[in-house]
């Protein structure tokens, strides 16, 4: 599958740089815009999952050991896992819906529509999957019965705060804080705790992740199966991202988007990942109370990934709490997460194919674009009209 998603990745990344030469001053303007600061925290905490604050520490020996990650640093890689070429792809999905999709009308196209829907409910029950396969690494001596039942919670919460827009952005504030708390916290503790470490080697890893920009091109294309599974996932996530994300832009130009939506989260991500990098190279064991902040952050993320996407794929398919009511609503999407864990779990189901489909989706999008070619001459200069 490497060519597949080398040649989806880099087209991805040519329309970024398309969309930004040709209508950069172009002003977007969602159906619910909000605040930068919002706006920021939403995409920050549905555009990411508890794999920013469990997986760096487990990753970094990989990258270390791993030959083809030689080339610079594992600091570096983890960035680049991360990092700003994979917000292009949440940047050209959000121009996407605001500027293109309501002229083509592409995804109210049946087959299309469910296709896209169904990547939605997977990559969903993934985020949750993820969670539970990776919480033992961070909790060991916790029953597996009680990863199950807190797996349950989540998926409950989640639901929860899907059926109410207000909940939904305060928990985005809520673990935007969290995690900043949290990334002050451990660095508190490498300044104060830790005589093997100081804040100097915090800086120094800044300095490393510049190495990342020095070696962006090897980003573009697989470096490794590891990092190709990276970029399906990424893939899985985008158009969904993209869409919900588009009804909250308030009046940006396309250049300022492109700006708040992969300058500003690469900032706080690039700090994270410098001060669990001082950890990995100190070789210190982070405390019981610190790890169980850890967990309780990823959690929060987790909830904000799940309830943001059973809101997306619930209006798509008319399938939300207005419509359906509350007694229909709350067990449908509670059950249905439930069973597509359990697939991911006990099945050979694997993140890989979704983000393969969402590949086909993106190949659907340009011949169909392509084919409508004329809707999207107006572009910026007259408002849209829907085309079937």
């Amino acid at each position: 599958m490497t060519p597949i998603i080398t040649v989806a990745y880099l087209s991805v990344l040519a329309c970024a740089l398309f969309v930004l030469i040709r209508w950069p001053r172009l002003r977007l303007q969602g159906e619910e815009p909000v605040g930068l600061f919002t706006l920021i925290a939403l995409l920050f905490t549905a555009g990411l999952d508890m794999g920013l604050v469990m997986l760096p520490l487990a990753e970094f020996p990989i990258y270390e050991e791993d030959p083809a990650f030689g080339f610079t640093n594992a600091l570096a890689i983890e960035f680049g896992m991360w990092g700003p070429l994979v917000w292009l792809m949440y940047f050209v999905a959000t121009f996407y819906f605001i500027a293109i999709e309501p002229r083509l009308q592409l995804f109210q196209v049946p087959v299309v529509k469910w296709v896209y829907n169904l990547t939605v409910i997977a990559t969903c029950s993934f985020t949750c999957y993820l969670f539970m396969t990776n919480l033992p690494t961070y909790a060991p001596d916790l029953p597996q019965g009680a990863v199950w039942g807190l797996v349950l919670v989540v998926i409950a919460t989640a639901v929860v705060s899907s059926g109410n827009m207000a909940v939904m952005k305060w928990l985005a504030i809520l673990s935007s804080y969290g995690f900043g708390m949290l990334a002050f916290t451990a660095l508190a503790m490498i300044a104060f705790v830790y005589s093997r470490v100081d804040l100097s080697d915090f800086f120094g890893n800044v300095v490393l992740l510049s190495d990342y920009f020095a070696h962006l091109p090897r980003f573009a294309v697989p470096i490794a199966d590891y990092h190709e599974f990276y970029l399906f996932w990424w893939f899985a996530w985008s158009i969904m991202i993209g869409q919900f994300v588009a009804r909250f832009v308030g009046g940006m130009r396309v250049w300022q988007l492109a700006v708040a939506m992969v300058a500003l989260p690469a900032i706080p991500l690039g700090l994270w990942f410098s001060v669990l990098f001082v950890y990995h190279q100190g070789g210190v064991v982070i405390p019981a109370w610190l790890n169980w902040f850890m967990i309780a952050v990823g959690i929060v993320f987790v909830i904000n990934s799940l309830d943001s996407l059973i809101r997306l794929y619930s209006a798509n398919l008319g399938w939300t709490r207005e419509g359906l009511g509350d007694r229909r609503y709350y067990p449908l999407h509670f059950l249905l997460q439930l069973g597509l864990v359990g697939a991911f779990f006990f099945t050979p189901f694997e993140i890989q194919w979704v983000g393969l489909v969402v590949a086909g989706l993106y190949g659907v999008i340009y011949l169909m674009m392509v084919r409508r070619i004329g809707a999207l001459d107006g572009i910026g200069t007259r408002p849209a009209t829907p085309k079937g």
